[in-house]
């Protein structure tokens, strides 16, 4: 026999590659972090001698969710300025917080609050785009989490710097001598055409080619955006993307709500990624994205939580609902993304985004066993025909039972192994408390 470190047998196993495949009783072997098999349970209990052996009855064995669109340390904003036109939202509530309360030291306790939630909720991998980066890795990498962290770029002064220069000096030192780590990548995180010029955007696109990074921004949000954006350049922001040599399949557009036949002409000839954060546009009122149609011209699709300030989650399980309600909604097409395609844009989708499809997002020989285990013997989704189907319409997140990532249990049954979720609710208490006389309350 084999000695490997973990042996999981499941009742089902969704491999995700190929698409809409369920395996029937059988175990993935991992040894090094890696998955080194996949094959019948029982053939595997031969051939195998682990370290670890788990048997998961009445459990669905998947790769981890990707949380393709993030923005981790807003956690701490969590409900603070609900039901809020958005432009009030961000003018009045938002960045006055931000300014007052975030610093390397609550970056990165807002990040360690959004990954164990995350990793409670089956999320193996996020892609953030926020201030701060190094806290943000650092606290990624502490709770033993895999992340694509965004370089931010723009021509407006932050907390994190004060100028398209001075952010990509920064980023630029980051890449070079600043904290590095097996689980951590790295994006340049452009915020949007409307917070950059010309010459920001051809040097983003310079430095993301020089280190091979992918490039992670918002695009055709909103309506203002778009007003913004025509006012300035007499342009669409798309046009923009492109004409800087960004519209290309390195780019992961977020958001991608407004479209005319010229984008979707644009979108379709570039291979570029596609994420979409149907519940963050629907709470913000900024318009329902056109899924059916993007999955049409492109199979590059991908789905995130946004922040918690807007979503008010990072539930990739609600998340996964809610994308096949809005496809379907908004096409008036009962078939329009399916379960199984759904699950694929939470999953292998989001890592393709990240450049991480080669390691993460589906079970296969070779790739990281970044893996959870969902219990579906429960009152929520019983009786159950479909695995897929109701981990998409029927599954909450609370069923999630297990995680590892990199081939080590970070869940066990429901309970970290490494993090202390008690400790982080501490940690975060006093920063909380400093934003909450800003923040928004209802009038009696």
């Amino acid at each position: 026999m084999t000695h490997i470190d973990t042996l999981i047998e499941s009742c089902w196993m969704l491999p995700i590659a190929p698409q809409n495949t369920i395996l029937k009783d059988h175990a993935v072997a991992i040894h090094e972090g890696n998955i080194i098999d996949i094959l019948p349970a029982s053939e595997a209990k031969k051939r195998y001698d682990a370290k670890e052996h788990h048997v998961l009855t009445h459990h669905i064995v998947m790769p981890g969710l990707v949380n393709a669109h993030a923005h981790t340390a807003m956690n701490l904003f969590r409900g603070f300025a609900d039901d809020l036109a958005l432009m009030d939202w961000l003018n009045q509530y938002i960045w006055p917080a931000e300014q007052e309360v975030l610093t390397p030291e609550s970056t990165y306790v807002g990040t360690q609050l959004a990954a164990a939630e995350m990793l409670r909720s089956g999320v193996t991998c996020f892609n953030d785009h926020y201030f701060f980066p190094e806290a943000s890795a650092r606290a990624a990498a502490d709770a033993g989490m895999r992340a694509c962290i965004g370089l931010w770029v723009g021509n407006v002064p932050t907390l994190w710097g004060t100028d398209e220069a001075d952010y990509l000096r920064k980023a630029d030192a980051q890449l070079n001598s600043g904290f590095h780590h097996d689980l951590i990548s790295w994006s340049m995180a452009v915020h949007g055409t409307y917070t950059i010029d010309d010459h920001g955007l051809h040097e983003a696109k310079a430095m993301a080619d020089r280190y091979q990074l992918p490039v992670h921004m918002h695009v055709h949000e909103t309506i203002d955006e778009l007003n913004i954006e025509a006012k300035r350049s007499g342009k669409r922001p798309i046009e923009r993307i492109e004409d800087a040599g960004l519209l290309n399949e390195h780019l992961t557009a977020v958001h991608m709500v407004h479209l005319n036949d010229e984008d979707c002409e644009r979108i379709k000839s570039s291979g570029c990624h596609i994420v979409t954060c149907p519940e963050s546009n629907l709470k913000l009122g900024t318009g329902l994205p056109p899924l059916q149609m993007l999955n049409e011209l492109t199979s590059q699709l991908a789905i995130g939580t946004d922040g918690a300030c807007s979503n008010n989650d990072l539930d990739m399980i609600g998340e996964m609902r809610t994308t096949s309600m809005v496809a379907k909604g908004e096409s008036r097409d009962a078939t329009a993304l399916p379960a199984p395609r759904i699950l694929e844009m939470a999953t292998l989708g989001g890592a393709n985004a990240m450049q991480l499809g080669h390691k993460i997002g589906s079970l296969e020989k070779g790739k990281a066993a970044d893996i959870i285990a969902i219990n579906i013997d429960d009152l929520f989704t019983q009786p159950m025909y479909d695995c897929m189907s109701h981990l998409v319409f029927a599954a909450n997140r609370l069923q999630v039972r297990h995680v590892w990532v990199d081939g080590k249990q970070l869940l066990k049954d429901g309970e970290f192994t490494q993090l202390s979720a008690k400790r982080i609710m501490e940690l975060a208490e006093p920063i909380i408390e400093k934003a909450r006389p800003m923040a928004h309350h209802y009038k009696a």
